[in-house]
């Protein structure tokens, strides 16, 4: 029996999406979309029209559907669309060959080789040097007794990470700083600014990958770099190309340092404006407990997570989700941030619980595509919000709420800065 989608209530129009306001507080609307137009079309910033899947059961179904591929070859776009799809800048680098853009069985060979070298091991050798680049930024700012927390915390320390992880050299990783503060900013720089960056980043990447190919030793090295390892790794005797392990280095580092951003960010806020919850985590980390901890950040990541909506998916023939048809060509994007407030799945969705048990959130996504670089991220929040509850007790919003400003994008969601205020401090650390 097919499904009957929900109908809007006679002459009460759809919310208006992706207005200042709305990027502001999104979840309003998305309940609304969510009860009555759970899989709606709309037409996006960039003109491209799209469908917007916001139910959790759907966003499951959908994020796993072999029918929805992640090639953008299979948009059926007009002209106006050219180009207006995936991370701004890619295709004309020539960086479209990555986990985020392609199907199986290349995403199964490319996935199975990236995983022999970014393993949960490599993550767990990599947490002293987490907790290091996290404790010389508080150092930066702990005795000013203020700072933003976006632009001198949450923005260089995934950045940073990500760069020793790749083997990208200290004294190149402040152009990568420079370059992924472009991509960020998702309009609000110079005309051009993010493709000039991503070419940037690009040509780096191909230059560093050459001359780390031409270093590379018979056997690893105790520690090696995870650009190394990418060379290196080999699926019956098949290596990456320096194209595929370029945009796989590019993608890395795009959305292994972005979502991290806005993890730290968003959760932070969270906590700051939820002062009974933030409180129980400072206990209950007072206590040498990290129980609260894990589930706290898995609560934030449902809660308002770094990830609004999945990247894009396009129909490869028609199909149905929720009762709702999809052409073939169409494309189609997965609303986590909706999903994971869907009262049919999460218990008060719209409170904010450190201590949720029930929390299959889709905040990394689902099934094939389901991110790789969780554990850092994961291992990166944990220590990042920890590390600062810890060393800054007193750490308090500077100024109101509202007068906080959200980034512009499709995809992400994460604040412009966060300016919080606290007693200063000399530099003395917990460890």
């Amino acid at each position: 029996m097919t499904e009957t989608p929900a109908q809007p209530p006679a002459g009460q129009p759809a919310p208006e999406l992706f207005t200042w306001e709305f990027a502001t507080d999104p979840y309003p609307a998305y309940a609304w979309l969510r009860e009555h137009a759970p899989v709606h079309r709309t037409k996006l910033p960039s003109g491209v029209e799209a469908w917007l899947v916001t139910r959790y059961a759907d966003a499951k179904q959908a994020l796993a559907d072999g029918r929805l591929s992640k090639n953008p070859a299979h948009h059926d776009e007009p002209a106006h669309a050219k180009g207006k799809t995936g991370i701004p800048g890619e295709r004309k680098a020539e960086l479209m060959t990555h986990l985020l853009n392609i199907d199986p069985p290349d995403h199964t060979r490319l996935r199975r080789l990236v995983s022999k070298a970014f393993t949960p091991r490599r993550v767990a050798e990599f947490a002293p040097r987490v907790q290091e680049l996290t404790d010389r930024l508080i150092d930066g700012f702990v005795e000013k007794g203020e700072a933003d927390l976006i632009h001198e915390f949450a923005f260089p320390l995934p950045i940073y990470a990500i760069c020793d992880l790749l083997g990208v050299p200290r004294e190149d990783q402040d152009d990568f700083r420079d370059w992924a503060g472009m991509m960020i900013r998702h309009g609000g720089g110079p005309r051009g600014g993010v493709a000039r960056s991503v070419k940037k980043m690009r040509g780096y990447l191909a230059e560093l990958i050459h001359r780390k190919r031409e270093e590379l030793t018979e056997l690893p090295a105790p520690g090696e770099d995870l650009l190394s390892g990418l060379i290196r790794a080999s699926d019956h005797g098949e290596h990456l190309t320096e194209n595929e392990a370029a945009a796989m280095a590019f993608i890395l580092l795009f959305a292994g340092f972005e979502t991290t951003v806005n993890l730290i960010g968003n959760g932070t806020y969270a906590l700051l404006t939820h002062p009974e919850q933030r409180q129980q985590l400072q206990d209950s980390l007072a206590a040498g407990r990290t129980d609260l901890l894990a589930t706290g950040v898995e609560e934030l990541l449902r809660y308002d997570g770094p990830v609004e909506l999945a990247t894009w998916r396009f129909a490869t023939e028609p199909l149905s989700i929720g009762g709702q048809d999809i052409a073939a060509g169409d494309p189609v994007l997965v609303v986590l941030a909706a999903a994971d407030r869907d009262p049919a799945r999460f218990d008060e969705p719209d409170t904010l619980d450190l201590s949720r048990r029930d929390n299959q959130h889709l905040g990394y996504g689902h099934g094939i595509h389901y991110c790789l670089g969780a554990p850092l991220a994961r291992l990166e929040g944990q220590t990042a919000l920890a590390t600062l509850l810890t060393r800054i007790p007193d750490l308090q919003l500077a100024g109101d709420s509202a007068d906080l400003r959200w980034r512009g994008g499709l995809i992400m969601r994460g604040l412009r800065t966060l300016p919080v205020e606290f007693a200063p401090s000399a530099k003395v650390r917990t460890d």
